[in-house]
């Protein structure tokens, strides 16, 4: 259950950087589809506290992180199916691992109250034997 729940916790950070980098890419890609030549005016992160301001021309390619430090270039219509099949398996997963977190949290609650029973009928057992005089 703990590989599944930090499994799901890593999904859950992983979907909203994939829809972040979709909607970006979607944003780009309609730039180009205006013909809009005119730059974007934008701010990007240098580090954690400082950021610069920048004018870029709507690229026709995006540079993903696929992860192991590999970094690949795509065309903008290749680069939104890749993202989009990335988030849509991000989420399956996500709904899998949930799933079974649920069934085995169900799972252990019927063990506990299994257990909890099979003490107490021990223990009314042994008052039983007490009753009839026998010790076990």
């Amino acid at each position: 259950m703990e590989s599944n729940a930090r499994r799901a916790a890593g999904l859950k950070d992983k979907i909203p950087d994939i829809k972040k980098t979709l909607q970006m890419v979607q944003f780009l890609e309609t730039k180009n589809k205006k013909g809009d030549e005119e730059p974007i005016s934008t701010m990007f992160e240098l580090s954690d506290t400082l950021y610069a301001k920048a004018s870029v021309t709507p690229p026709s390619e995006v540079y993903l992180w696929l992860g192991a430090n590999v970094m690949l270039a795509y065309p903008n219509e290749e680069a939104i199916a890749m993202l989009k099949q990335k988030l849509s398996a991000a989420q399956e997963s996500l709904r899998n691992c949930e799933e079974d977190i649920d069934f085995l949290r169900q799972q252990i609650t019927t063990l506990e109250v299994n257990t909890s029973r099979m003490y107490n009928w021990n223990i009314s057992l042994q008052r039983k034997e007490k009753e009839k005089g026998g010790t076990k």
